[in-house]
């Protein structure tokens, strides 16, 4: 077990915690405390999606296992938490948004899976990066918003948490849409590609076979 994966699993195993610290009652919600773990839990894990990846390219680690494991991890984060967060704020979350976001998960998962099975691989797009970062302040100012709706900052300056929670929600929803059909749109030229050179190389196979032989007028006479 090499560093990069044992930091993926690390990130595996912070999922039933993160889970566990918002919907039991082992912290209070009057000082914040239940809030403000879970939010670092979250933060660090997700921080440690781009240290393991980093870790298995430069040390040159990159294994079946972690391949496997690394995008595992990333959906059953991401999963976990808005599942978790359409009992914890539901006023912000509801079920619907939670459908949204874990099934665009599955289709990108079910799509590198038959890209894979394929030969040719489909790479994580910038807006799939940006996504991430969105999911990211949108969980995080969800979970703030169970407790504080403002954050007061000096004298009578405030922090919105309130509104930003509730503007990152919906900007994620159109931001995860749009990169699964972007996804989808790299997957379905690679294939379409991948379709045509299949018929054109069948085609050329057809015309390059060699003909029946023919029998010659020899033949022909020996045989009559």
């Amino acid at each position: 077990m090499n560093l990069p994966n044992s930091i993926t699993l690390i990130r595996i195993f912070s999922i039933p915690l993160l889970i566990w610290i918002l919907s039991g009652s082992h912290f209070s919600t009057e000082n914040g405390s239940k809030e403000l773990l879970a939010s670092a839990l979250f933060i660090a894990a997700s921080m440690t999606d781009g240290i393991d990846g980093y870790l298995a390219r430069r040390r040159g680690q990159i294994t079946t296992m972690g391949i496997l494991l690394d995008p595992l991890a990333d959906k059953l984060l991401i999963a976990a938490a808005f599942v978790t967060l359409v009992q914890f704020n539901p006023s912000l979350v509801p079920a619907w948004i939670a459908v949204v976001i874990i099934g665009r998960e599955f289709l990108v998962s079910g799509l590198r899976s038959i890209a894979a099975s394929e030969g040719f691989t489909i790479e994580a797009s910038d807006l799939g990066k940006f996504k991430m970062v969105v999911q990211i302040v949108s969980v995080v100012a969800v979970i703030l918003d169970h407790r504080w709706k403002e954050w007061p900052v000096y004298g009578n300056l405030v922090f919105p948490i309130h509104w930003i929670a509730y503007l990152a929600i919906w900007f994620m929803v159109c931001v995860s849409m749009v990169s699964a059909v972007d996804y989808f749109a790299a997957f379905w030229s690679r294939i379409d590609r991948r379709v045509v050179k299949r018929q054109r190389r069948a085609f050329v196979l057809s015309r390059r076979r060699k003909p029946a032989p023919q029998q010659s007028d020899r033949d022909v006479a020996t045989t009559t």
